[in-house]
C-alpha cells in the first residue's frame, strides 16, 4: 500500500474530478489519499464516496496559501471538518480573492502585448481559479508552449504579471486549520527559505513539515527528517499530484510515503481531540 497526502482535483486546480482521482490512486496503489485541494474542500464529500466503494481511505484536507516576510507558503491542513459553515465561508472569500488576482494579472498581461480574456482562463479548468488555468490558457492561445514557461517568463514571483494575493496571516492560517479540527503543516519547505524559521512557526501552532516531495533532494529529506525530529513535528508526504505532466510531474504514489506517516498524523489528532473533549 502506498501513501500520498498531497493531491489536487478539479475542485481546485487538478485534471481529474474527485471520483477519477480516486479511481486513478486505486490503480497506482495508493492506498491512503489526502485530497487537499486549494481554497476548497469542495471535492472531498465525492472522493470519500468513490473511496468508500474501492476501499481506499481519503484523508479530508486543503492547502491554503499565506505571505511570511517576502514568501508565500503554503499550508496543508489534515482532518479538516469539511462540513463547517464558517470554514467553507472563509475558504469562499479566500477564493474570491483568487479570482481579483487574476483578473488583474491579464490585465496586466494585456500591457505586455499578451491578450487573453478571464472568460479564456475560466475555459482552461473547472474549480477555483489560479495561476495553473492562467498558465494553461496562455498555452492554449500560443503565448507560450508549456505552462512552466507561463510561470518563468509572465506569472512567476517578481515576473512582469506578478500580482500578490490577499491571503491570511501565518497565523490565522494555523489557527483556522486547527479550529477546523485539523493540523497544519507546511508545505514542500525545500522549496523556499522557510527552514529557519520552522521553530518560529511551530510556537505558533505548526504540527509538522512535508519531508516526503517530489522536488526534495535526498539530503534535504534526511535534513528535514532530523528537523522534525529534534522540534517534536510530524512528518508528511505526498506528489503534490495535479494530473500527468502537472505541476511536480511526478505520478500518484510517488516518492514513497512510510506508512507510519498516517498513523502518527491518527495518534496525534486523537490526542488533540481528547484534550478538547476534556476541556468541554
Amino acid at each position: 500500500m502506498r501513501v500520498d497526502l498531497h493531491t489536487h482535483t478539479t475542485a481546485s486546480d487538478g485534471l481529474l474530478d474527485p471520483r477519477d482521482l480516486v479511481h486513478a490512486a486505486r490503480r497506482a496503489g495508493v492506498g491512503v489519499l489526502g485530497v487537499t485541494d486549494h481554497d476548497t474542500v469542495d471535492g472531498i464529500p465525492e472522493a470519500l464516496e468513490a473511496a468508500q466503494k474501492l476501499g481506499v481511505t481519503v484523508i479530508p484536507g486543503v492547502e491554503l496559501s499565506v505571505e511570511h516576510g517576502e514568501e508565500e507558503l503554503h499550508l496543508l491542513g489534515y482532518f479538516v471538518d469539511y462540513q463547517a459553515g464558517w470554514f467553507r465561508d472563509l475558504l469562499e472569500k479566500l477564493r474570491a480573492s483568487r479570482v481579483d488576482r487574476i483578473r488583474e494579472m491579464v490585465r496586466r498581461l494585456e500591457r505586455l502585448g499578451v491578450s487573453i480574456s478571464l472568460d479564456e482562463v475560466r475555459r482552461s479548468g473547472q474549480g477555483t481559479v489560479g495561476r495553473a488555468h492562467l498558465a494553461r490558457a496562455l498555452v492554449s492561445a500560443g503565448f507560450v508552449r508549456t505552462p512552466v514557461e507561463a510561470f518563468e517568463r509572465f506569472i512567476g514571483r517578481g515576473k512582469p504579471a506578478w500580482v500578490p494575493r490577499k491571503t491570511l496571516s501565518l497565523e490565522e492560517a494555523i489557527g483556522a486549520i486547527r479550529e477546523a479540527g485539523g493540523l497544519a503543516i507546511l508545505a514542500h519547505p525545500g522549496r523556499s527559505r522557510a527552514l529557519a524559521h520552522v521553530a518560529a512557526l511551530k510556537a505558533v501552532g505548526l504540527d509538522g513539515i512535508e519531508v516526503y516531495y517530489p522536488d526534495h533532494t535526498s539530503y534535504q529529506v534526511r535534513q528535514l527528517l532530523a528537523l522534525a525530529q529534534e522540534l517534536g513535528l510530524l512528518v508528511t508526504g505526498g506528489s503534490d499530484y495535479h494530473g500527468d505532466g502537472v505541476s511536480t510531474g511526478a505520478p500518484l504514489g510517488d516518492p514513497y510515503v512510510p506508512p507510519e506517516v498516517v498513523r502518527s498524523l491518527k495518534e496525534r489528532r486523537r490526542a488533540r481531540d481528547a484534550v478538547s473533549e476534556m476541556r468541554d
